[in-house]
């Protein structure tokens, strides 16, 4: 089994597998502006530092109309600055704002990090022009810097890699998930941190992950994050069962209850060693529960904003889902899916159900192109299409 990999040594935290200059806004009203300087940076500017991998606008939703102090405000302001830190943006700290937004910069900085060398506020500068300049500015004294990190070889335990499923059909429970799993439980012997997610897509086996956590303090963890949704859902007029798709049910999932038990498979059966609320990150190695909503859309970012490098991503029904700051490996449970979308699945668990190959055989082909994507060796299709969702950051908290 491989026991290093290639990637970004940073100075605290997980590596970084890709070396991306990381924008991001304080508020959507920045966002127009800053997406046309991101096109004008790859064209004008990148060209320049062949050691940097892309450019990256982080634009999202948040920042402006909102109840900037309700309690559950911490949870979008701590996703975005935690994002601000990701690991693949190498420490370089780029923020855009607009100037009158209720997500100031003292909110998702330290105040030593409020510098005219990080911050940009775009209501200072004197029409499109000037501000476009000063975007491109600071663009190229932290590519400048961000041009000189190298790929080292790093063990095994300055990864962390997520695992998420959606487009789930019958047959993810038996195939695509369960050969994750196995992946998962190599990556954590070899001291990797692997992270699962989604409540209301393991609630219904809440026990099971009871079972596997290292002690009471984290399984009372998980008891709580498990409470905090069901009252969430409560509040909307829900439950869990509101969870599946029409295409969950015509590819052969019942209920949410059958779905919660293949999507746990994901996991594999390591002993859980923390338990985290949304987008905070981890401070443990090995296997963690990260608490995040089960949509595709909103735990992406979530488990972005907790620094994932890399995430793995198992379909039955199919999707073009990619992130933009983290690659992703989308694994399909049928071979029919993969004969279908032949150029958009990166690997197919579908002959473990035809007993061509077993659990350990494909789950040991996702663990070796997780270290080769994660090393710059192979790209995943979604990443050579640039396919990349928004980021959909989970805000529960008031619009006003």
């Amino acid at each position: 089994m491989r026991t290093t990999w290639m990637g970004y040594r940073n100075r605290t935290g997980p590596a970084g597998t890709r070396n991306l200059l990381g924008i991001v806004t304080t508020v959507q009203c920045a966002a127009g502006v800053l997406k046309v300087a991101v096109e004008q940076i790859k064209k004008e500017l990148l060209p320049k530092y062949p050691n940097v991998d892309g450019v990256v606008a982080v634009t999202h939703p948040y920042g402006c109309g909102v109840a900037i102090n309700a309690p559950m405000a911490k949870i979008p302001i701590r996703a975005i600055t935690n994002v601000i830190r990701h690991p693949n943006f190498g420490g370089e700290i780029m923020v855009v704002g607009l100037g009158c937004e209720k997500l100031t910069y003292d909110r998702v900085l330290p105040a030593g990090d409020i510098t005219p060398e990080n911050v940009l506020t775009l209501q200072d500068y004197a029409g499109h022009d000037a501000m476009m300049n000063a975007i491109m500015e600071m663009a190229e004294k932290k590519l400048e810097k961000l041009n000189q990190r190298k790929r080292e070889e790093l063990p095994l335990s300055e990864l962390l890699i997520g695992m998420q499923c959606g487009g789930s059909d019958a047959f993810s429970g038996i195939t695509a998930n369960p050969s994750a799993g196995y992946a998962a439980d190599m990556l954590v012997r070899g001291g990797a941190t692997v992270m699962f997610s989604e409540v209301t897509e393991v609630r219904d086996g809440v026990l099971m992950l009871a079972a596997r956590c290292v002690d009471e303090k984290v399984r009372d963890r998980l008891a709580e994050e498990m409470k905090w949704y069901d009252d969430y859902l409560e509040a909307g007029g829900v439950d869990r069962d509101a969870n599946p798709t029409p295409g969950n049910k015509k590819g052969g999932l019942a209920n949410i209850v059958e779905k919660a038990m293949g999507s746990i498979a994901k996991s594999g059966t390591s002993p859980i060693v923390e338990v985290l609320s949304p987008a905070e990150k981890p401070t443990k190695r090995g296997l963690i529960y990260a608490a995040t909503p089960a949509s595709d859309i909103v735990c992406g970012p979530s488990q972005v904003a907790s620094g994932i490098g890399l995430q793995v991503f198992m379909t039955g029904r199919g999707t073009p889902y990619g992130l933009d700051i983290s690659p992703v490996i989308k694994v399909c449970s049928r071979n029919e899916m993969k004969d279908h979308w032949f150029d958009l699945i990166d690997i197919s668990a579908g002959d473990v159900a035809t007993g061509e190959a077993t659990i350990a055989d494909v789950g040991t082909e996702i663990f070796n192109m997780i270290l080769d994507v994660a090393s710059g060796i192979k790209e995943p299709y979604s990443d050579q299409y640039g396919f990349h969702n928004d980021m959909c950051i989970f805000n529960p908290a008031p619009i006003t």
